[in-house]
């Protein structure tokens, strides 16, 4: 009974105490829902009706199935005309549900569609088929709304080749169709998403507004001309970091450091990043995002600033921060290009390039 309800297992029982307790441990691993019937059909219960059931099918005429039938009392397919004798064996007999589906598996059946009030034999055909083999689909479901989920099996049948008339579906509705583009479905987004941050106003929080996408708030430090920038950095808010990605983890490229320090100069009117070291990578999760931290110094006697760049996961406030980078930043230290209006350049000396 256990396998031929819940596939190929073995229970080797000696007496009726221990089949009962075999039984009961076997379904409380699983979910199971009382049937409300007035009969176990099936099963020798029956046996008291067949007779009165025999009477009435004796009255009803019997022909031949304009369609191929599957018997569920043989497990193969039904052939001819299946009389009064048939359909008493058929309600006291096992039912051979899983022969009869991999006899339309045989047969080539690869899709299947249950036409009832739930999902029930859409889950017993795919656990007597082979994995990835067949797809089962209900027409409705227990509790969902029956138009929608008998669209939604339409449309998983005709995305796995079936044959559906739209036309009858969506007649008088109004739908029509249209030609599909010419290019194939594919989004690739290069501009950074905007931040959630940008929708409120950060000096409402004492903080100072920045026009860097990658950096959200700016605060100057009391006692001492230093500044702080903070910012939220994820694959999410811009998707086109994860385009930088050395072996399977996606980092930060040291370009997108040295742009940070940039800014950094820009916000306390330096023009030159003078150095700039490396100290560790930035790697961005997978899932969630890096609160990042900047912060410059007060100017030495020649405007020379210190500045360091920190990150720590977001959300956890109890991380310590991870130091990347470290530099400084100078005034006018920056070397005047030369007019390139004649070419070649005054002492330029031409190389072979062969």
């Amino acid at each position: 009974s256990i396998a031929a309800i819940n596939g190929p297992r073995s229970v080797v029982v000696s007496g009726a105490e221990e089949a009962v307790a075999a039984i009961e441990a076997h379904f409380a691993e699983r979910r199971t829902t009382r049937l409300r019937v007035s009969h176990a059909f099936h099963s020798p219960l029956m046996d008291p009706m067949l007779e009165d059931f025999r009477e009435v099918l004796d009255g009803l005429t019997y022909n031949a199935p304009s369609i191929p039938l599957v018997s569920n009392l043989t497990g193969a397919l039904a052939e001819g005309v299946q009389g009064p004798d048939y359909w008493v064996r058929h309600v006291r007999e096992a039912v051979r549900f899983a022969d009869g589906v991999r006899t339309l598996h045989e047969a080539g059946v690869r899709r299947y569609l249950e036409l009832g009030p739930d999902a029930v034999l859409t889950a017993l055909t795919a656990n007597a088929l082979p994995d990835g083999e067949a797809e089962a689909i209900p027409a409705l479901r227990r509790n969902r709304a029956e138009e929608h989920t008998f669209v939604d099996a339409l449309a998983r049948l005709h995305v796995r080749g079936a044959t559906v008339d739209w036309a009858a579906l969506l007649a008088g509705t109004g739908a029509r169709r249209v030609d599909l583009p010419t290019y194939a479905f594919q989004r690739s987004r290069f501009w950074p998403a905007p931040l959630a941050a940008r929708g409120g106003d950060v000096r409402s929080a004492g903080l100072g507004a920045t026009t860097h996408p990658m950096l959200g708030a700016a605060v100057e430090l009391a006692d001492e001309d230093g500044l702080v920038l903070t910012g939220r950095l994820s694959t999410g808010a811009f998707p086109w970091l994860s385009d930088h990605v050395v072996q399977g983890t996606v980092l930060v490229p040291g370009a997108g450091l040295l742009e940070l320090a940039l800014r950094a100069a820009a916000e306390v009117g330096c023009d030159l990043v003078e150095e700039l070291t490396l100290a560790a990578p930035l790697v961005l999760p997978e899932h969630g995002a890096l609160q990042l931290q900047l912060r410059v110094g007060t100017p030495d006697a020649t405007g020379r600033r210190d500045l360091t760049i920190h990150s720590r996961p977001d959300g956890d406030p109890e991380a310590g921060w991870v130091q990347h980078a470290s530099g400084a930043l100078a005034v006018g230290g920056g070397v005047e290009a030369e007019a390139f209006d004649v070419w070649p350049p005054a002492g330029a000396e031409a190389l072979p390039v062969d």
